[in-house]
């Protein structure tokens, strides 16, 4: 709870800035932009940060330029915060060019590029940092998250825990620990981090993120001895499996705890495994916490149970100890079968190639060095991302997924476009959070990935806000089988490359 002197001090800051930001219109000065900037920080220590976004544009007006500097830093962590990520772009160019010498400001305008999906460009704004300012605790947390998400976990460990021996005091450094601890399988030292990120958050309103960091921490803890994602027999076996193609989607068989082979989908846009309710009360997997997960449709997040699998059989592999999302609650309205069970390989820790003409599923920890026609860089942060070029100019960050089946972009994508198109048509599209209201079908749109061009093209329009809030970064747009289906497809996580063979 807030304290009564904070609290007082809180309605203080709010009735003199009222107060004087009435006549503020007449000769506004250092002093009103002052009270402004303190309103501003108490909305955002309160976690109010939709509040505190119009305080700090407030505060930029007559602001001396450290004022400036103050406000449109504020600005910018509260965009961030509320996954404004376009908006906080646009303030990251601002804030770049008002104190180039200043390293933590230098790194919050690099976070801006990496919330944008700008990946590329946020890393060599990290690495210039910290070749003049190597004591930059942002330019080192953020070099160490790129690193993850450039397939270099352990190196990313080394900087994270520089950033944190800087200053330990930043709630976020711990959550970009406690996450490379979990894709190295090391979920005891994740649930560590994610316990120091949970009492560093501040306790004014320990709402959803304590709650989602609570319930990941008991999750991670009931592992106790068990090897998480345990692959029986040689670990760098290469696993080849045929698959059939149902709906545009590849589909195998599995085997879940010994309970009889089903259909899993394979799902690049999954983060995890995923069993409905049904098929997880017939193999025997119960619910240990809970999870937030979200997707395309109106729900948007959307609270949903975590478990494990004891064992997965598919094909020759077999692995034990399998984190797995229950979609409990189910979604109710929807076409019959849209809520399939699945798996991602890249959530499991493997590469894989899904070659569309043969129709078989190769799996490994680490793939062959072999050549293909077109080699795209390939980030996975919870997700696989590639880049593309949106009407010549817009380059955004599209997400690989083979369970969808169309190209689709953003709607925050589609706002950026420099032309309207003559017309857009209402689409009835649906997702796994539902239906998504918002979709229309949008003509005339250039689309370049690496030398792979399409040319007035109709993409799908969606509303990817919630995901891309969950992610931390602006999703440009998503390529499913439309795209994928004409190549013998390599999802390469150890390089970081997706590689594309024509049929």
């Amino acid at each position: 709870m807030r304290s009564p002197v904070r609290g007082l001090l809180f309605a203080l800051v709010v009735a003199l800035g009222l107060s004087v930001m009435v006549g503020a219109a007449v000769s506004p000065d250092s002093a009103r932009v002052e009270l402004q900037l303190e309103l501003a920080d108490l909305l955002f220590g309160d976690e109010r940060y939709w509040e505190a976004i119009p305080a700090y544009n407030e505060a930029k007006k007559g602001a001396t330029p450290h004022q400036l500097i103050r406000a449109s830093s504020g600005l910018l962590r509260s965009l961030l915060f509320v996954a404004e990520f376009g908006r906080a772009h646009i303030e990251a160019v601002d804030l770049q060019g008002m104190r180039p010498d200043d390293a933590e400001v230098q790194a919050l305008y690099a976070d801006g590029f990496w919330a944008s999906g700008l990946f590329e460009e946020a890393e060599l704004i990290y690495r210039d940092i910290l070749g003049t300012s190597p004591g930059s605790a942002g330019a080192r947390a953020g070099l160490g998250r790129s690193l993850a998400a450039s397939g270099q976990p352990e190196r990313a460990l080394v900087e994270v825990h520089a950033a944190l021996a800087i200053d330990d005091t930043r709630p976020e450094f711990h959550h970009t620990l406690g996450t490379i601890y979990r894709r190295l399988r090391r979920f005891q030292e994740a649930s560590d981090a994610f316990e120091r990120y949970v009492a560093l958050l501040p306790n004014v309103r320990r709402g959803e993120k304590t709650n989602w960091a609570r319930s990941e921490i008991r999750f991670l803890r009931s592992f106790g001895d068990r090897v998480p994602l345990q692959i029986e027999g040689d670990p760098d076996a290469v696993h080849t499996i045929p698959f059939r193609l149902i709906n545009d989607k590849v589909v195998v068989r599995a085997n879940v705890n010994g309970g009889g082979a089903f259909d899993l989908v394979v799902d690049t846009g999954a983060e995890q495994m995923v069993l409905s309710k049904e098929t997880a009360g017939e193999v025997g997997v119960r619910p240990i916490s809970n999870t937030i997960s979200a997707g395309v449709g109106n729900v948007g997040l959307r609270g949903l149970d975590l478990g494990r699998v004891d064992s997965l059989e598919v094909g020759s592999l077999k692995m034990n100890n399998l984190p797995v999302i229950i979609k409990n609650p189910p979604l109710e309205g929807l076409p019959k079968n849209r809520e399939p069970d699945s798996m991602s390989p890249l959530a499991l820790g493997l590469s894989a190639v899904i070659d569309y003409k043969s129709h078989h599923l190769v799996l490994a920890k680490h793939l062959p060095d072999t050549p293909a026609d077109i080699e795209m860089p390939m980030r996975f942060h919870r997700l696989a991302v590639v880049r593309g070029l949106v009407n010549q100019k817009h380059p955004k960050s599209f997400v690989v997924d083979t369970g969808g089946e169309v190209i689709s972009i953003s709607l925050g994508t589609a706002r950026f476009l420099d032309t309207r198109p003559p017309r857009h048509i209402p689409l009835r599209v649906y997702g796994t959070s539902g239906w998504d209201q918002d979709a229309f079908l949008l003509p005339g749109v250039d689309l370049l990935f690496n030398e792979i061009s399409y040319e007035n093209f109709a993409v799908i329009v969606l509303n990817l806000h919630r995901p891309s809030a969950l992610l931390g970064f602006h999703i440009g747009g998503i390529v499913g089988h439309t795209f994928l289906s004409k190549y013998r497809v390599s999802f390469d996580i150890e390089r970081s490359l997706l590689r594309l063979t024509e049929l």
